[in-house]
Parts: C-alpha cells; sequence; structure tokens
C-alpha cells in the first residue's frame, strides 16, 4: 500500500523505471540481430538526442499554424494575431518558443519585428509533415 502511493504523483501513477536489459537477460528463444550493427545503433541514439522536445514544440496545433503562414511569408505578431483570431500576448508567446527552439527568426524594421523560418529545413519538416498529414485522409 504505502509503494503504491509512493508512486502516486499527481493524481496518476508513476511508472517505475526498468533497469537496461542487458544481452544475457533476454529469453533465449530471441536471437539478437543487431549485434553487428550494435555500435553504429547505439551512436544513431546519441545522435537524436533533444528531437523529442523538437516535435514538443511542433506538436502544439497553434505553433504548428504559425510556422505554415510563416513558410508562405514573412508576418508580424499583429499579423499572426489577426490570421489567427489571437491576442498578441498569446502569439508572442508561441513566438518566443518558436525561438528559442530555433525554428523562426527576427527582423526589425523600426517598431515592428517580422518573423520569418529560421531555414530551410524548418520548410522542409512543415512541407514533409503535410504531405503525410494528406496522403493519411
Amino acid at each position: 500500500m504505502m509503494a503504491e502511493r509512493s508512486r502516486q504523483r499527481g493524481g496518476r501513477t508513476a511508472v517505475p523505471e526498468s533497469p537496461p536489459v542487458s544481452a544475457s537477460d533476454l529469453c533465449t528463444e530471441y536471437s539478437l540481430s543487431c549485434r553487428e550493427n550494435e555500435e553504429r545503433l547505439t551512436g544513431m541514439i546519441s545522435e537524436i538526442s533533444g528531437l523529442s522536445e523538437l516535435f514538443r514544440v511542433l506538436s502544439d496545433e497553434t505553433r504548428t499554424r504559425i510556422l505554415y503562414l510563416l513558410s508562405e511569408q514573412e508576418l508580424c505578431v499583429c499579423d499572426l494575431a489577426y490570421l489567427l483570431e489571437m491576442s498578441l500576448p498569446a502569439v508572442s508567446h508561441h513566438l518566443r518558443l518558436l525561438k528559442i527552439m530555433r525554428m523562426v527568426r527576427t527582423r526589425r524594421d523600426g517598431k515592428q519585428v517580422y518573423y520569418s523560418l529560421e531555414d530551410e529545413h524548418v520548410v522542409s519538416l512543415i512541407i514533409t509533415a503535410r504531405e503525410h498529414f494528406i496522403d493519411r485522409r
């Protein structure tokens, strides 16, 4: 009972972390096919460290809409707020997160700040995701 309560956090049950699995712990019925590429495959895992953070940012519908609009043209916060029918502070909040993730960049023209996509990689992400979404319909 106490162990069960100790796993309770915020109304959700925390899943205890499993210890790493070693090849000797695996059932003898299974043969590991990755042994010859083990070093390369484990190296690939470290290459994508932090990638889930990018997808977390992209998982928000508003941020996806902002990026899609910016893939068409450079826009200021006022333009985005108008097009998305949102408040300026709400749009600014999303733009700040996108800027932290280096997905958008800014250009100042007097008092106005214009936003555009950081580079072609962001455009490629959006185009690929859009094609995948349309193909799934």
